[in-house]
């Protein structure tokens, strides 16, 4: 039984704040946006493109967060904004490239994977607040490292996107030592710049909803401020279960849609 439209919009709204709340504290908001706007929404690319036209706001906002309080590491996210402004645009034009009956199953690959991996760095991070010496080529050229992590998570937030904020994570503390504080801040620059880039790419192509876009937008904003907010207070593990649960249900509904139309 599908949902009237206020009541689809209200739950939009609140996977888009839980999701702007997980996002700003360790990545992967788009596990809990996505599955919903692909549940809700017939066009796997509309889903997309309508995720980046609300997510793009929780972005902006934990990152204005991070930058208050001093977390953002300036000469990184100068190196960081443009190549994932890039890699992104590159990574619209391969979701538009795609036969529209061969992306959901694509997405739902994906999600997956991206899903795992969350599961799995979780598990290995017990001592999260800690950073180690990052490799010695890293430690020789951060900066041009930096450069191909923005590049390289641009191109897959484009094209798909959940998971995008841990993979930068991830990345960021096992090769530049950062601690996952550190990592989460720093992260949040080329993940709005991919978002930006997203958020351009798919509306001009007419792909985004704005009746759903909006009212997540808002919620994004208030889920990203207040998951921004935990973050630095040291907050980290508070979602972790919750995020795994509601990705594995939503994933299950996606692939139940696929094999049973």
């Amino acid at each position: 039984m599908s949902l009237s439209p206020p009541l689809t919009t209200a739950a939009l709204a609140t996977a888009a704040f839980v999701g702007g709340f997980v996002d700003a504290i360790a990545g992967g908001g788009g596990l809990v946006t996505v599955p919903a706007l692909l549940v809700a929404a017939p066009d796997a690319r509309l889903a997309l493109g309508t995720n980046k036209g609300q997510s793009v706001f929780g972005a902006a906002a934990s990152l204005w967060s991070y930058a208050r309080a001093g977390r953002v590491h300036r000469d990184r996210a100068a190196r960081s904004f443009v190549p994932a402004f890039v890699g992104s645009l590159f990574g619209v034009q391969l979701v538009f490239a795609l036969r529209p009956e061969a992306l959901r199953p694509v997405v739902l690959g994906l999600l997956i994977f991206a899903a795992a991996f969350f599961a799995l760095r979780r598990k290995g991070s017990a001592k999260a607040g800690e950073a180690h010496e990052p490799p010695a080529f890293a430690r020789r050229h951060p900066l041009a490292v930096a450069t191909a992590i923005a590049l390289a998570l641009g191109t897959y937030d484009g094209f798909f996107g959940p998971g995008t904020g841990t993979f930068l994570i991830a990345l960021y503390a096992a090769l530049l030592g950062d601690d996952l504080t550190q990592a989460t801040a720093n992260a949040k620059v080329a993940n709005f710049a991919s978002n930006l880039a997203a958020v351009i790419s798919f509306g001009i192509a007419g792909k985004i909803d704005v009746r759903l876009a909006l009212p997540m937008a808002a919620a994004q904003i208030v889920g990203g401020l207040a998951g921004a907010r935990t973050a630095i207070r040291g907050g980290e593990r508070v979602v972790r279960g919750v995020v795994l649960v509601v990705t594995t249900a939503l994933a299950l509904r996606i692939a139940w849609q696929i094999v049973a139309p």
